[in-house]
């Protein structure tokens, strides 16, 4: 008698099936016998040939990717970077920026006529007092500033210093894109009329973006999250910053 059933092994179920590419997809660095030994562990007794029938295929590199890198180690991340203060007498300052990459907070930002890296690495050493010594890592481009001094100084610290490749932005991408906030949001709206000016000015925009400015990245919350209270009046009330240029908001009691 002529058997009915197909040769070789029976289907597996579409669940088993979504199971086996979804490992795959959520750890890259997975073969077919982790996935195979992870469903054992499961209760699920799956050939090795099937999971690799079924697993997701890769096109990218199996190891984690620089933003991967970041997005774990946030909590650990300073990035810094340099920019430059127009002023009304044409001479240019150069400001530097500290800044977490969990919160996006900024947590140290100066200028100065006169840059320097014992300037530079004071203000490193103040941003990491403010975050309360968690840092681990400073992340930084290849700027010639950052010389023998800079890199003592950020070994007392405790801090590695992750350095961007050469003409790669994009690694700093945080720091660049707060440094066109700043930019966009003070910098292009005002005149600096000299050092203790343009401090005063980024004290006060530093103030405004930690405290008040939200984030979509932070859905939407300021990098400092405050207790906004019930939601009581209907009457909306707000608060200027920087001489009006942007108000925060708040409901009436």
């Amino acid at each position: 008698m002529r058997s009915r059933g197909r040769p070789g092994r029976p289907p597996i179920s579409r669940e088993l099936r979504e199971l086996i590419r979804r490992l795959a997809r959520e750890n890259r660095l997975w073969g077919a016998p982790r996935i195979q030994a992870e469903l054992e562990r499961l209760g699920f007794h799956v050939a090795k040939s099937t999971v690799e029938k079924y697993m997701v295929r890769r096109t990218g590199p199996s190891s984690g990717t620089w933003r991967a890198f970041l997005r774990n180690h946030a909590g650990e991340i300073l990035a810094c970077d340099f920019f430059t203060v127009p002023t009304a007498s044409f001479r240019s300052l150069t400001g530097f920026v500290v800044m977490e990459l969990a919160r996006r907070r900024i947590l140290a930002c100066d200028v100065t006529a006169h840059p320097t890296a014992e300037w530079a690495a004071g203000v490193v050493n103040r941003a990491t007092s403010v975050g309360g010594g968690a840092a681990r890592f400073v992340l930084r481009d290849r700027d010639a500033i950052y010389g023998r001094v800079f890199r003592s100084a950020m070994r007392r610290l405790g801090l590695r210093q992750l350095v961007t490749a050469y003409r790669s932005p994009l690694q700093n991408a945080h720091a660049e894109r707060l440094i066109g906030t700043i930019r966009r949001e003070c910098l292009d709206h005002m005149i600096v009329m000299s050092e203790d000016h343009g401090r005063k000015r980024l004290g006060e925009f530093v103030h405004y973006y930690n405290e008040e400015r939200t984030h979509q990245a932070l859905g939407p919350e300021p990098p400092v999250p405050g207790d906004v209270g019930p939601v009581i009046g209907t009457t909306v009330i707000s608060s200027p910053h920087l001489g009006g240029l942007h108000h925060s908001y708040r409901r009436a009691a």
